[in-house]
């Protein structure tokens, strides 16, 4: 059976496994997947990710990253949902805690941080939120 929102059930692993203190979490991979967790390391929430194929099947791994015993990521919601996509222009794009969280995303471009969209003038679909 397929899944109906892949972005959704990884940001739930990285929750369910910062929350049991995990070192890694695995996922099966996609290129989208990957770009969230390039973003996600750019901007210092995890420590690294990597991609392992094995046949036809590949894995995305996650590193999770910890600071005086809490994990570094304190909130990672989803934004737009299958059932509802919210798209913004370069203007409207959400600032999460006043700049202080980042919103991930998707654009013509590549999928890129809220400030990196508003720089280059670039609006999308908000992935996710993550402070």
């Amino acid at each position: 059976m397929s899944m109906t929102d892949p972005i959704s059930d990884m940001l739930a692993r990285i929750k369910n496994a910062q929350a049991v203190r995990k070192k890694t979490v695995s996922m099966p991979a996609s290129k989208v997947k990957a770009a969230v967790a390039s973003v996600l390391k750019d901007e210092g929430f995890i420590r690294d990710f990597g991609v392992t194929e094995q046949g036809v099947k590949s894995t995305l791994t996650i590193e999770l990253k910890y600071f005086e015993g809490r994990g570094v990521i304190d909130r990672l919601d989803r934004y737009s949902k299958p059932g509802r996509r919210r798209y913004f222009g370069h203007d409207e794009l959400p600032r999460v805690l006043n700049g202080l969280g980042v919103a991930i995303v998707s654009t013509s471009g590549g999928v890129m941080t809220d400030a990196r969209a508003r720089a280059e003038n670039r609006g999308g679909e908000v992935l996710c939120l993550v402070a």
